[in-house]
């Protein structure tokens, strides 16, 4: 197979074929019968909307399946690409080689028409007969097709695409600005600042599966066709009057019924915001068809953070008493349900809890870091991943983060990180 390259202006005849051959001291024999002329990209030739992508198997599967692929960032934003189901940061990188884009460019094996004269193809005794009548073929003429073929652009640089953790923290922001506390204090809502499922998947940082689960995270619920959370202490007072249905009509745990719920609230709330809250902490039983039961750790969870209010500090059982008797019977209350909550902390005369949320500390890892190490001095591993588990990707764990950002040490037979500095 030939190729030959050359500049739009002029455009290349059989004849300059021959001669190149000849030049270059070229067995025309050995050569397919195709010889295909490149032409540079002219200055008439438009081609900067055409970029060069990296993709790994998961996007090139989702293209195949006719999936479309999301570039999203605003003006202040580094840009992301988003499947329907992860997330990508996207970074300029410079090719070692220019690669050039030629549409309808034709491989070795699509420019022989004929398999005797493709070196190869044919037998040893053909190869051998050529070879001894090499002198006898000299002028042998070997029919040749001469193509154009028109370079589209150039590469320099491509995109390289790196998964990552969805970026909930914008879609904290934008839900904060609209909190529901009740139809008596709506007056008080900007209506631009409200924002319907579309708008808000296409402003957020991650993919669609992501962003769903991003919206359970952060207990939203749709209401008049916007998305909304719910204000803490108008979340918690509803939910207090749900769960005392559970002794006030002799349900058992797992025998909790959902319509009931939501007709004995009306008149108390709207009733999206009751059914929304009812499938956010809720989950089908396991032994009655039809019927539902509480998570616990959801509710576990906004007891502890009724009673955690910023600034506090509890010995850690009194805390855990108190807590304990504010849950519904049946249900116990766990330290592992205050991750990104509230920190117990063991390093006082008497060990104590105090709030700490992972949603109120710095974005920027450096700061949290800094913000962490002043909170308390020392941190096991698990302590500390709720708190920096959002800066992981799927190359770079929590361990690894520590590694840079922390020094580690033992006491005790345990592994504690420390302040770098």
């Amino acid at each position: 197979m030939l190729k030959l390259f050359t500049y739009s202006s002029y455009v290349r005849t059989p004849e300059d074929v021959k001669a190149i051959v000849k030049h270059a001291k070229l067995d025309e024999r050995q050569l397919t019968q195709v010889t295909q002329a490149l032409y540079y990209p002219s200055a008439h030739v438009v081609s900067d909307n055409l970029k060069l992508l990296e993709l790994d198997e998961h996007m090139l599967q989702q293209i195949r399946n006719g999936q479309t692929l999301h570039f999203k960032g605003g003006l202040h934003e580094k840009v992301v690409l988003c499947t329907d189901e992860r997330t990508y940061d996207v970074k300029g990188a410079e090719i070692s080689n220019s690669l050039l884009l030629v549409p309808d460019l034709k491989f070795a094996a699509a420019t022989s028409t004929s398999p005797l004269k493709s070196p190869r193809t044919g037998n040893a005794n053909t190869s051998l007969e050529r070879s001894l009548n090499d002198s006898a073929d000299d002028d042998l003429e070997v029919p040749r097709t001469l193509e154009q073929r028109q370079v589209l652009t150039i590469f320099h640089e491509y995109f390289e695409c790196r998964e990552i953790r969805p970026r909930y923290r914008k879609l904290g922001e934008l839900l904060q600005l609209t909190r529901y506390s009740g139809p008596e204090n709506e007056y008080c809502i900007e209506r631009k600042h409200l924002f319907s499922f579309q708008q808000l998947l296409n402003t957020v940082q991650c993919s669609r599966a992501q962003f769903v689960d991003g919206l359970q995270q952060f207990r939203a619920i749709e209401f008049d066709g916007h998305i909304r959370i719910l204000d803490y202490e108008y979340e918690y007072r509803i939910i207090s009057l749900m769960l005392g249905l559970i002794s006030e009509n002799s349900w058992a745990l797992d025998e909790v019924e959902r319509e009931e719920t939501i007709y004995a609230l009306q008149g108390i709330a709207p009733e999206p915001v009751v059914a929304g809250l009812f499938d956010i902490y809720t989950v089908p039983s396991d032994r009655c068809p039809d019927k539902f039961k509480y998570q616990e750790s959801l509710v576990a969870r906004i007891v502890a953070q009724n009673i955690l209010q910023p600034g506090l500090r509890f010995r850690s059982d009194e805390f855990m008493t108190t807590w304990q008797e504010a849950l519904p019977e049946g249900m116990s209350c766990k330290i592992e349900y205050l991750r990104g909550l509230g920190i117990l902390d063991k390093e006082g005369a008497q060990p104590s809890i105090r709030s700490l949320a992972e949603e109120h500390l710095p974005s920027n890892i450096i700061d949290r870091m800094r913000v962490l190490f002043k909170t308390k001095r020392k941190w096991t591993l698990d302590e500390m991943e709720p708190y920096i588990d959002c800066f992981t990707t799927p190359a770079l764990s929590v361990s690894t983060l520590l590694a840079k950002h922390a020094r580690s040490l033992t006491e005790g037979g345990t592994r504690y990180f420390v302040s770098k500095h």
